[in-house]
């Protein structure tokens, strides 16, 4: 019994985890979480954080220590010209440490451009998080399209349906030829293939939104219903209001502003090689030696070599210095190397450029989608109520005899494909509205 029990419970959950559908939040959240460009703009900035971590250790001491151990073999002379065995063993040990005095500055002109690559890195994470919203949304509103087609679809096959009952009676009773019934038939057949087709953009536009999230079960994946705005109102805003905002908030012209700055950084670096560096270094150390061949003193006595410990105290010695390393002629390399850095840095304000104008043009063309679009969604409005009143009137003269099944067909057709140009028309216009809002700064929502 608990064994049942436990199944129908996990497959309860099963299924209300199947039916989850997403809303538009929950999918832009999950795609800049999980989308592979911004994982690998997230990795990028986590270098450039250790990068600067690297620099700033740059002030530090560099400390180091040594141990050496070698055994020596053979035959030597000593200074009498004698020729003896010269077999020994020597240890020695030291530890060392250097720190950078004087460099004109590179050390923390480095630091600077640093957090300028980081700070650039930053914005390009940002900028990749929102292509990929706008990605999301686009492929959001798709979906709600799709659906929207669907059900015109459906409701076309419903009232074809309806027709096609109604052609099977008046052709049994003898009032209409069998061409109506046929006719009616195959109306019924072509809003079956109208729907079979809406429903596979609907999958199409649902896959291709799992894809961005990166989901695999994309069968179950589904999105919310949303109470879209039957009637939009037109744009609240023009290129011209919204331009010098969206210079301002757009993460790839701040990306581009913090690069120059990390150019000029380092041209400063660069010209630091023109000046001496100074560095400073002390150390302590101590050895000791064991003869590995029997010694005699003049006397004949084996001469003993000291113990370990006691030769380390005797060598134990220290040291310290300074020392000045100053450039005087490296062929003309570091002033090459200045050049390179300042083209750099013009380099760096061309794609400054680029990114403004891109920005602009961007901008602009979402105003000029946006009322284009609101227009085509008006004109597709007339065209709905227009094809509405023709199909209702066709639909009382077929009833009074005074049109024919294809008078019928025909206007309903008309009629449907107004209202997928209105839906058409109105999505279109959503995101040229909401991609305009975007640049002035207002997240996209639904």
């Amino acid at each position: 019994m608990k064994k049942v029990l436990f199944l129908a419970l996990g497959c309860a959950f099963v299924g209300l985890s199947a039916q989850k559908k997403w809303t538009l939040q929950e999918a832009v959240a999950y795609a800049v979480q999980n989308n592979l460009q911004v994982i690998s703009s997230q990795n990028n900035q986590r270098l450039q954080q250790n990068s600067l971590s690297i620099a700033k250790r740059e002030y530090l001491p560099s400390v180091a220590g040594n141990i050496n151990n070698n055994f020596s073999f053979g035959q030597g002379r000593d200074f009498f010209g004698n020729t003896q065995r010269n077999d020994n063993f020597t240890n020695s040990a030291n530890i060392g440490a250097d720190m950078l005095l004087f460099n004109n500055g590179r050390i923390e002109k480095n630091i600077r451009r640093t957090e300028f690559e980081l700070e650039a890195a930053g914005y390009d994470v940002e900028r990749i998080k929102n292509d990929i919203s706008l990605q999301v949304a686009q492929q959001y509103l798709q979906i709600m399209l799709n659906k929207e087609v669907e059900k015109i679809a459906q409701s076309s096959l419903e009232n074809a349906t309806k027709l096609l009952d109604r052609a099977r009676i008046t052709t049994e009773v003898g009032t209409t030829a069998r061409t109506v019934l046929a006719e009616a038939e195959a109306a019924v057949s072509r809003e079956n293939q109208n729907l079979k087709n809406a429903e596979i953009n609907t999958d199409r536009s649902l896959f291709a939104l799992a894809q961005l999230l990166r989901l695999t079960d994309y069968k179950n994946f589904d999105v919310a219903e949303v109470d879209v705005e039957q009637k939009p109102e037109a744009p609240l805003y023009s290129a011209a209001d919204i331009i010098e905002t969206a210079f301002g908030n757009q993460p790839q012209i701040k990306a581009a502003e913090s690069r120059i700055k990390a150019a000029k950084a380092q041209t400063e670096i660069t010209e630091t090689a023109f000046w001496p560096t100074v560095s400073a270094s002390a150390g302590i150390g101590s050895s000791y030696f064991n003869s590995l061949v029997k010694r005699y003193d003049q006397f004949g006595n084996i001469v003993k070599d000291r113990t370990f410990f006691q030769q380390y105290q005797d060598t134990f010695g220290q040291q310290i210095g300074v020392s000045a390393n100053i450039p005087i002629f490296n062929k003309g390399i570091t002033r090459l190397q200045v050049e390179q850095s300042r083209i750099n840095e013009q380099i760096a304000q061309n794609s400054l450029e680029i990114q403004r104008q891109e920005v602009l043009q961007n901008v602009q063309r979402s105003q000029f989608d946006a009322e284009s679009s609101y227009e085509s969604y008006l004109a597709a409005l007339e065209t709905e109520k227009s094809t509405a009143l023709a199909l209702d009137f066709t639909e009382k003269s077929y009833a009074a005899g005074r049109a024919t099944i294809y008078d019928v067909n025909v206007a309903r057709n008309n009629y449907a494909n107004a209202q997928g140009s209105v839906a058409q028309a109105k999505y279109n216009y959503i995101f040229s509205l909401k991609l305009l809002n975007f640049y002035a700064g207002i997240p996209i929502t639904l």
